[in-house]
């Protein structure tokens, strides 16, 4: 039975409850199972409430804002500052949960396995608490009914018993790191230039507890950063692995030629062959493996970016950067720990599972983020590598200086843009200044993918300018 608020009890007398089952959507689309209706919006103050007896669990969470989520917070005991904190307790417990409105927006607590259901909480510094028994062993969720703040990060496991052995993966990461590439190449003349990539299948880490077969160039996400000037003759030597299950290729989008090379490139495993191409045409470029299915190999990893600098290169900066952003597609749901395989069925359906920059989700966030210092200028060199959506590429908190459109690097830049967008296989150059320290968040303005990985971060170091931002008023 659920013990409620002193106000809910006052209900309760004057009314029979009705339980009204619910099917939440997850994060990941499918039902969440039957929820206790939650109490009326209201603020609770709970000193009425009968005391937790001796030796039973009690556990006491915060609302509050952590890297852009919205979160649960512990507050005291192990679960002190931890976000979402897993709540282990012995089977049979009975079990408080104190909720309190940490960040004045309104939120619940459900715990849908067991028919609990806190009252909704809206101004700071409110509180109410759940009380029921854990009456059955295993792990379960509790999260955040209102609309849009369980997919937000409202959410965390109450396990009840021993903790069982998590069902998480573990590999190496295949993220490219955004400063790894070439240094411009200034204002020298035409060359014969040689590129040796090699097509690598291998497990590597999607998110925490999460691995994927990714096929890739030369073992990571986006494949390297290719950079020659205009007027070069490049030859691509393109090996593939002997362990390869693959036959691979490649195909560039600065080929002026059938294919764009693929037709000359398609690889079986242990074998390497190679073509020359005239770069023609200056521009910023995608290239990507075209071998059948050519959208399941691009969904896996297959792809990077070949900048073919104007004749006298492009004008200096102070930081580059290399991002891409890409969709895959799983047989799972987004988050579900273990191995995943490719969907597809979802690919062709044009359903991603993940958006993600550089190959993996937190790759340019957590693992990655972009650094640089007030009074930079910064150039980012961006591809939606697909392979379906397209993307509108933008950095919160800056506006893009220069905008070099589609790639296109002899076209007049745009200037003062909010968002760029980007087709699949397609690219923009956005060049921009940095005047006020702090953390600068960029994604795909199509928000709802941020929540399926697509986030990354800008770091900017150097000193505060409260001529141009600070808080307050006059």
């Amino acid at each position: 039975m659920i013990q409620a608020s002193k106000s809910v009890l006052i209900f309760a007398a004057l009314a029979v409850p009705v339980l009204v089952a619910l099917l939440v959507a997850t994060a990941t689309g499918t039902p969440a199972g039957p929820v206790l209706t939650p109490a009326a919006p209201g603020d609770h103050d709970m000193t009425a409430m009968p005391a937790v007896p001796a030796g039973n669990a009690a556990f006491t969470l915060r609302t509050g804002l952590d890297g852009g989520r919205m979160v649960y917070i512990g507050v005291g005991g192990t679960i002190d500052k931890v976000v979402n904190p897993t709540l282990q307790v012995p089977a049979g417990a009975a079990v408080a949960i104190t909720l309190i409105n940490g960040d004045a927006g309104e939120h619940d607590l459900v715990v849908p396995d067991f028919q609990a259901a806190s009252a909704r909480l809206r101004a700071t510094g409110a509180q109410t608490t759940l009380q029921f028994t854990a009456d059955k062993p295993g792990t379960f969720p509790y999260f955040c009914t209102l609309p849009g703040h369980r997919e937000a990060g409202m959410e965390g496991r109450l396990v009840v018993g021993p903790a069982a052995t998590p069902q998480v993966a573990h590999a190496p990461s295949i993220v490219r790191e955004p400063a790894d590439l070439p240094p411009p190449l200034g204002k020298r003349g035409p060359q014969a230039v040689e590129i040796h990539l090699e097509a690598v299948e291998l497990e590597g880490q999607l998110a925490s507890g999460t691995t994927y077969t990714y096929w890739t160039f030369n073992g990571q996400v986006p494949g390297p950063f290719l950079r020659v000037r205009v007027g070069d003759m490049v030859t691509v030597y393109l090996k593939n692995r002997a362990d390869s299950h693959m036959v691979h290729s490649i195909d560039l989008h600065a080929v002026a030629g059938p294919d764009g090379g693929a037709g000359l490139m398609q690889v079986a495993p242990g074998q390497e062959k190679a073509f020359t191409f005239k770069a023609l045409y200056p521009g910023l470029f995608v290239y990507h493996c075209a071998t059948p299915l050519v959208a399941s190999h691009l969904a896996s990893g297959m792809f990077g970016m070949i900048l073919v600098e104007p004749e006298g290169g492009l004008p200096p900066v102070d930081r580059e950067f290399y991002v891409m952003q890409s969709e895959l597609y799983t047989d799972q749901p987004f988050g579900t720990p273990g191995h995943q395989n490719l969907s597809t069925d979802r690919l062709l359906a044009e359903q991603p599972t993940y958006f993600v920059f550089n190959g993996a989700v937190g790759a340019l966030s957590d693992q990655h983020p972009l650094r640089a210092q007030v009074g930079q200028t910064v150039r980012i060199f961006f591809g939606d590598a697909g392979p379906n959506l397209p993307s509108s590429f933008h950095v919160i908190g800056a506006v893009f200086d220069r905008v070099y459109n589609l790639g296109a690097l002899e076209s007049p830049p745009l200037t003062n843009v909010q968002a760029v967008l980007v087709p699949p296989g397609g690219s923009a150059m956005v060049e921009f200044g940095l005047h006020v320290p702090g953390h600068y968040m960029f994604m795909d303005h199509a928000l709802a993918r941020a929540e399926r990985g697509l986030k990354g971060m800008l770091e900017v170091t150097g000193p505060d300018a409260p001529d141009i931002f600070r808080a307050g008023g006059r």
